[in-house]
């Protein structure tokens, strides 16, 4: 019965340091890192990060990517990040909410990039993840695609493959999909 007493006597002295507030929620270690990531952030010009569930929840990510150089200038492509409690030993989840003719990004958003997946270490960061993603922008890659006739057309018509990125980017329908609505 004394030990009763003497829990309950201890979370009242909790509850009185906490001036009033609800006591602080403990951060996983994932999210430690993550706090330390976005603190050290250099993100590339005319790119933009927001958290969409507000700033009491870091590990669900907006990031807004407007190349300034390729095939995609001028467009604004939006990329979620989910990132796991288990950061950074697991890279984030991403996807493009942007529909966009791309040959490593497919129509569901899915996103073909060796660092979220085999070339992953925990040394890197959400700093590189979004030059990472800035560099798809600037170079697509038609060696690892996930959209195959985008990857196809860039490798033997890179004229047409400009021209369909500008079609889709205004809106317009590139092999039967519409992309970047």
């Amino acid at each position: 019965m004394l030990n009763l007493f003497k829990i309950k006597g201890q979370k009242k002295e909790e509850a009185a340091n906490t001036n009033g507030r609800p006591p602080a929620k403990k951060q996983s270690p994932g999210e430690l890192r993550l706090h330390k990531d976005i603190a050290e952030l250099n993100l590339p010009k005319k790119t933009n990060i927001t958290f969409p569930n507000g700033k009491d929840d870091l590990m669900n990510i907006e990031i807004t990517l407007r190349p300034d150089e390729g095939y995609y200038v001028g467009g604004a492509f939006v990329f979620t990040l989910q990132v796991p409690p288990t950061y950074p030993h697991e890279p984030p989840k991403v996807k493009c909410t942007t529909k966009v003719y791309h040959p490593n990004i497919d129509l569901d958003g899915n996103v073909c990039l060796n660092i979220l997946r085999e070339d992953w270490k925990p040394v890197l960061n959400i700093n590189t993840i979004v030059y990472g993603l800035n560099l798809l922008f600037i170079q697509p890659n038609d060696e690892d695609p996930l959209n195959h006739d985008a990857a196809a057309v860039l490798r033997d018509d890179p004229q047409k493959f400009r021209r369909n990125v500008q079609t889709a980017m205004s809106g317009g329908y590139v092999d039967r999909s519409s992309k970047n609505s």
